[in-house]
């Protein structure tokens, strides 16, 4: 919006060309992180003091932790103040005109709206469980799909116009069309090993990638600060891959692929790590507010899908090894549990406590322990992500 009223006061005079510092994407990033930290500061007590009023108070499972009783009641749904923060930051300094852009705001803001019911069902009916699974992987998949459908043409193509070319192509073509390169699977550490993955292959991927992270952001949101600090440096990364991945030079160098118009998302991700650390301020031990699923889903799914767009989906695998990490504890500990009790009658656990951050917890650590070593560890993943830039 800025970018636009910028170029608009430049086309009237000459004295206007101070207003070209907003052409620099870099700029425009930082004063992106900015806009959402100061959005988030200054409206944080007055959203905290808005869900209290509504009573929306985190319910606690009966089978939780007992340490964590003590927080019940502390307002949840807080994920909405960093939303908010997000969205008004993009739509401020990104170019509006980048269909990257509005993707990713309609993945982030869907996968919010889903969060939102499940937190909904939780504090207003008090149930704990919130919205079924069935139902919540239904909302997830279809947004996932539509989402992957638009992105397998869109990172093939530079314009909105060709995306539908290419579309119609593959249907009139039986649903058989070859991609670029670029839109193949590319392995980290290696000099451009891009494997082909089809339409289809593309599609489940994408679709993997953007429900599977929101999901497992969702399920390392148990701790206070445990999950929004990792997306603010894994989020922050991402952006230094969409700065490259959208210049033509900076990609040629770094042997990767170009995809025109990604670099505009690190107006995103600077909006991102500016409203994470603001909701941080207000989140960290003992927490004042929580996420809920309306910021942990929305995360998550944000994630995953400028990960898509700039080709590192394995590289956030290695960047976001807590949610991996996370999300794989939860599968393998209901696996193993029905495994034995059909086996032996009788379920058993491969952790004390599914999350892992519950494990953890459980075997002597206290919460600020596993938060802050959870932070140092993600922090050392985004280096060795970050690492693959040059290492190939």
């Amino acid at each position: 919006m800025l970018l636009s009223l910028a170029q608009w006061l430049q086309g009237l005079s000459p004295d206007f060309g101070v207003f070209r510092v907003f052409q620099y994407l870099t700029f425009r990033a930082v004063m992106a992180a900015l806009t959402a930290l100061l959005i988030g500061l200054l409206a944080g007590p007055a959203v905290i003091r808005r869900l209290r009023a509504l009573k929306i108070g985190q319910p606690i499972r009966g089978y939780g932790m007992e340490t964590h009783l003590a927080k019940s009641g502390t307002p949840t749904m807080g994920g909405v103040l960093i939303l908010l923060c997000i969205a008004i930051s993009t739509l401020l300094w990104a170019d509006l005109s980048n269909r990257f852009v509005w993707i990713v705001l309609v993945v982030t803001l869907g996968f919010g709206a889903i969060g939102w019911a499940d937190d909904w069902r939780k504090v207003v009916r008090k149930d704990p469980e919130g919205m079924p699974s069935r139902e919540k992987y239904l909302w997830q998949s279809a947004i996932g799909l539509v989402a992957a459908l638009y992105l397998v043409f869109s990172i093939s193509e530079n314009s909105n116009l060709r995306v539908l070319e290419l579309f119609f192509n593959w249907v009139r073509s039986g649903f058989d069309v070859n991609l670029p390169p670029k839109a193949g699977l590319l392995l980290p550490f290696f000099k451009e090993v891009s494997y082909p993955l089809g339409v289809l292959g593309f599609v489940v991927m994408t679709y993997l990638v953007i429900v599977g992270s929101s999901n497992a952001v969702n399920l390392t949101d148990g701790l206070d600060g445990l999950a929004i600090m990792p997306v603010v440096m894994v989020g922050s990364a991402l952006g230094v891959f969409a700065y490259v991945t959208g210049s033509s030079i900076f990609s040629k160098y770094l042997l990767i692929p170009h995809i025109p118009g990604a670099g505009e998302l690190l107006i995103f991700c600077s909006a991102i790590a500016g409203a994470g650390l603001a909701f941080l301020w207000f989140n960290t031990h003992p927490a004042q507010v929580f996420m809920g699923d309306v910021g942990a889903l929305a995360l998550g799914a944000a994630l995953g899908t400028v990960a898509v767009i700039v080709r590192q989906e394995i590289v956030l695998a290695i960047m976001g090894g807590i949610f991996v990490a996370e999300a794989l504890s939860v599968m393998l500990q209901v696996s193993y549990f029905k495994f034995t009790k059909r086996r032996f009658g009788e379920g058993r656990r491969l952790f004390k406590m599914a999350p892992l951050h519950h494990h953890f917890e459980k075997s002597g650590w206290k919460e600020t322990q596993v938060v802050v070593r959870f932070w140092i560890i993600t922090m050392l993943l985004c280096l060795v992500g970050l690492s693959t830039l040059k290492l190939r």
